[in-house]
């Protein structure tokens, strides 16, 4: 869930239309990262585990989701340290997650467009 009231505070130097993008192009690219993340964990390929995870984190946080964040922050580790122990059940877990920010950023967009 964001943290709507840390977002507003972050953004408020910005442009309603350039928050509206940054919005846009996180909820366009979200369903390619979760793709490849799967298919990264499912092929056991650390390093593009680590990589993907890492790219997600940074771009959830953007929108102050500590659970998102932290989901991703986990298989990031994970991924690092060749540790597949419960992958997918953290991946399930960030999906889940992660839908409920893509819904939450739909329904903020419509303040600042």
């Amino acid at each position: 869930m964001i943290d709507k009231a840390v977002f507003a505070s972050n953004y408020e130097i910005f442009d309603k239309e350039v928050v509206s993008d940054i919005i846009t192009i996180y909820i366009t690219e979200y369903p390619d990262r979760m793709i490849k993340l799967e298919q990264v964990i499912k092929a056991g390929d650390f390093d593009q585990i680590y990589k993907t995870a890492h790219s997600l984190k940074g771009v959830t946080a953007n929108f102050f989701d500590k659970e998102s964040e932290d989901l991703a922050r986990t298989i990031e580790e994970k991924g690092r340290a060749g540790d597949g122990s419960g992958l997918l059940d953290l991946f399930n877990k960030l999906q889940v997650s992660t839908d409920k920010l893509v819904v939450d950023l739909a329904e903020l967009q419509k303040e600042y467009s």
